[in-house]
């Protein structure tokens, strides 16, 4: 175990990825209004969380919820020290990104065919491939690139994932020169010794503060497997969603992504150091919630909208 090897990472502070104006938002069937993606983003650079996820450069017919990520970014306060990223799928959605003045892009593949083809209509392979001038031409313009990696656990239609096909699926990633990759637990099935045979497999291929972790919460087990990639493993990067808002049209029964502010509360109760508030998050999972005209699935929302008094928490 690389617990004692990695006490001194395990104290270094936390980056947190905002998904929700995203990932959070880009199945919700009711359109939330543009000024609400707007003020939603700007209450969330105030919380705290290293990086936002504002918008997706996407065919505005494939995912109409996200269709004016152009203009939100136009629009949007940008704070210092906050990093705006988008997904940006094709060489297209590069010009938009390019335009909107973008800080950052994601790419977006799995570990499994089958989730694939659903997903963006191509094999794993394929979708490297497209990738490619991508990321060569965001490269050039001096953006930073991440990579989403979905089913690196188990696959709705394939069932359990081997950690040495998403060890591959990485490299292939980092040779075409991506910065930063997240690895998704897409239907939350995943649990703490499956987290560890994986990160057991791939930590040797890529600098930890190059990983970022995305967890969903369907059984419940997402908190567990984050606390323990941080404390056993020093993992330093997540990406959650504010209120717990997202899931995912391709994994039959996979509920939302972690919330923002049960992760930070949890990870803070641990010892960690995070410099999120995550009572501003409440905030701003209490106002997504009525954009979104349905209750969300975060417990710490939960409390603090029944008064309850939260215990100090240091970080």
């Amino acid at each position: 175990m690389l617990q004692a090897a990695l006490h001194n990472s395990c104290h270094s502070p936390l980056r947190i990825t905002e998904v929700s104006p995203r990932d959070g938002l880009q199945h919700e069937s009711a359109f939330v209004p543009t000024v609400r993606k707007i003020a939603l983003i700007n209450a969330l650079s105030r919380t705290g969380v290293a990086e936002i996820e504002a918008g997706s450069f996407v065919s505005p017919t494939a995912i109409p919820q996200l269709a004016d990520s152009d203009e939100v970014f136009r629009a949007i306060e940008r704070i210092s020290g906050v990093t705006y990223s988008a997904l940006v799928p094709n060489e297209r959605g590069l010009e938009r990104a390019r335009a909107a003045a973008v800080n950052k892009i994601a790419v977006f593949t799995a570990a499994s065919d089958s989730f694939t083809r659903r997903n963006i209509k191509a094999t794993v392979q394929e979708s490297l491939t497209r990738f490619r001038p991508i990321v060569t031409a965001a490269k050039r313009d001096g953006l930073a690139v991440r990579a989403y990696v979905s089913t690196v656990v188990f696959c709705p239609y394939e069932g359990r994932i081997p950690p040495a096909r998403v060890m591959d699926v990485m490299k292939r990633l980092l040779d075409l020169g991506v910065d930063d990759i997240s690895l998704g637990e897409t239907i939350g099935k995943a649990s703490p010794s499956d987290i560890r045979a994986l990160l057991d497999s791939v930590m040797s291929s890529i600098d930890p503060v190059r990983l970022s972790l995305h967890f969903h919460d369907t059984y419940g087990m997402a908190i567990a497997n984050a606390l323990t990639a941080w404390w056993d493993y020093g993992i330093t990067a997540f990406d959650s969603s504010a209120g717990g808002l997202g899931g995912c049209p391709y994994a039959p029964g996979a509920s939302g992504n972690v919330a923002t502010e049960d992760l930070v509360f949890a990870l803070k109760a641990s010892g960690a150091s995070v410099p999120v508030n995550e009572r501003l998050v409440v905030a701003c999972a209490q106002e997504l919630s009525d954009a979104v005209r349905h209750p969300l699935n975060s417990r710490l929302s939960q409390l603090l909208h029944l008064q309850t008094p939260l215990p100090e928490l240091k970080g």
